[in-house]
């Protein structure tokens, strides 16, 4: 009779356990503010070095830090790309972004890696792909993130090489650039679902 009510007793107690400490759902939403991020990119040239400004579309990113996954996606629109130089920027939205036809540039997320603390200033990697030109290729964006409270601000440095995703290469026989490009965000938003919500409690 003992050794038949403690496997009972033992499942009772579990159970009792799972109630009064039901599981914590840590997913949060990132969402961008596309008038507060500024997003640039440096490509070397020979003479100079060219510095351009895109603009972010949209940005919305839902992560849950401790189980390191993440989805949602970061688009830049790529129709507004400019260099400061018109005939430049006609000929890098022509045969380079070919803007008109694929108007965003689309960052997809998957997963977080490194420690992404609830507070404070944090050092991550955000992994997915990007998609250009209809194509999709795998990236990887390091981020120095920091939150205070619901509002956060995340700088991401990265390099995007573009000649071998098939982008056109501009150099020619006067003009020779770099097969990458060096982009830089600088993003502020902020975090819904400020606490955690508990799941799998009893009804």
């Amino acid at each position: 009779m003992r050794k038949t009510l403690l496997p009972v007793l033992a499942f009772a107690w579990l159970a009792l356990g799972r109630m009064a400490a039901p599981a914590l759902a840590e997913e949060r939403t990132l969402t961008l503010d596309p008038a507060a991020t500024e997003v640039t990119f440096l490509l070397g040239a020979t003479g100079h070095d060219v510095h351009g400004v895109l603009h972010l579309a949209r940005g919305l990113i839902r992560f849950d830090a401790a189980a390191k996954t993440a989805e949602g996606d970061v688009a830049i629109d790529a129709r507004l790309a400019e260099t400061g130089n018109k005939k430049r920027d006609k000929t890098m939205h022509a045969k380079v972004l070919e803007s008109a036809a694929h108007p965003l540039l689309v960052f997809h997320a998957s997963a977080i890696e490194g420690e992404l603390a609830p507070s404070g200033t944090s050092e991550i990697t955000l992994v997915g792909t990007v998609t250009v030109l209809g194509e999709d290729h795998p990236l990887s964006l390091p981020a120095q993130v920091s939150i205070d409270g619901d509002a956060v601000s995340a700088t991401a440095t990265f390099s995007v090489p573009f000649v071998e995703w098939g982008l056109h290469d501009p150099s020619n026989f006067l003009l020779k650039v770099a097969k990458q490009v060096e982009v830089t965000i600088a993003a502020r938003g902020s975090l819904d679902q400020a606490g955690a919500v508990p799941t799998g409690a009893a009804d």
